[in-house]
């Protein structure tokens, strides 16, 4: 292990694919979760101090000699003390040999594949999309949203200053994508067809009414059913990146009543969207963390 190779967060952002190269990369994960052809396992979680947890994450692909794990704790209480909410250690190894090939800091990581597992997702749909939230995550899928073309987003969120900073660090990051923002959650759903939520993953109260974005919307939730609710899934197709980890997870961190998912994310992507609601509950998958380290590793030689 003397020597190995270790990247932090700043290099990693530097070496990572483009938000369009990411997203091809989550497409091609998804897809190979729905087949079959990756080797994954639904993520191990242990419970932290508060309200934090963490989670492993193992994945390989072996045809494309592909093989890590990545190490991923989630602090819900951090940003009161000026602390990011999510951090972590991604490892790659040689899928041969099983030496590490090197390791590498997974903020910057984790935020790119969960808004480009969005990119891929959204081509189900391509009607007027909302994003729900001001973290982190909204910058993200803003610059994640304009590379794949989508020239217009609506953004809710609870404090004018978070939407005001969000304005001006849009116009100024991604100024091809037109930004709105407000503070009237029920306006900025109502007719919407693709409703993104970014809230805080456990939340109590903050459940959308179905009856307000359209009919047969399309929801990406990454917020578990914070805002994708038991409500918004009954009667509509449920989808997972992983199902098998979907229902594993869903008694405890969705709930007991949360719908099962009856389909693959890459199986929808494959076959097309029902004419209904669908409920896409990508949950994250250690599969795309290696994809997109992989590409960084490479990067750098190793």
């Amino acid at each position: 292990m003397e020597g190995m190779l270790h990247l932090p967060d700043d290099r990693v952002r530097d070496l990572l694919p483009s938000p369009a190269e990411a997203v091809d990369l989550m497409r091609e994960t998804l897809q190979a979760l729905a087949d079959g052809s990756a080797s994954v396992a639904p993520k191990s979680q242990v419970s932290a101090h508060g309200t934090g947890f963490a989670n492993a994450m193992p994945a390989a692909w072996p045809e494309r000699g592909l093989l890590g794990v990545k190490w991923v704790a989630i602090m819900k209480d951090n940003p009161a003390q000026g602390l990011p909410i999510i951090s972590g250690l991604m490892v790659l190894s040689d899928a041969q040999t099983g030496a590490v090939r090197c390791t590498m800091d997974a903020a910057e990581l984790t935020a790119l594949r969960t808004a480009a597992v969005t990119g891929a997702s959204i081509a189900l749909d391509d009607r007027r999309a909302v994003f729900l939230g001001t973290g982190v995550q909204a910058r993200s899928h803003a610059r994640v949203l304009a590379a794949i073309g989508r020239k217009r987003l609506t953004v809710w969120g609870r404090r004018p200053e978070a939407l005001a900073e969000l304005a001006e660090w849009a116009s100024r990051e991604v100024p091809g994508l037109h930004l709105e923002t407000t503070t009237d959650r029920d306006a900025a759903v109502r007719g919407a067809g693709v409703v993104i939520s970014g809230l805080p993953i456990g939340l109590h109260g903050s459940e959308l009414d179905p009856s307000l974005a359209c009919d047969d919307a399309t929801y990406l939730p990454i917020d578990y059913a914070s805002v994708a609710g038991a409500a918004v899934a009954r009667g509509a197709t449920v989808a997972a990146d992983d199902p098998e980890q979907f229902e594993a997870l869903r008694p405890d961190k969705l709930s007991e009543d949360y719908p099962r998912a009856s389909t693959a994310t890459g199986a929808l992507l494959r076959d097309g969207r029902p004419a209904e609601r669908v409920v896409v509950q990508n949950l994250g998958s250690g599969l795309g963390d290696v994809m997109l380290a992989d590409a960084v590793a490479r990067a750098v030689g190793v």
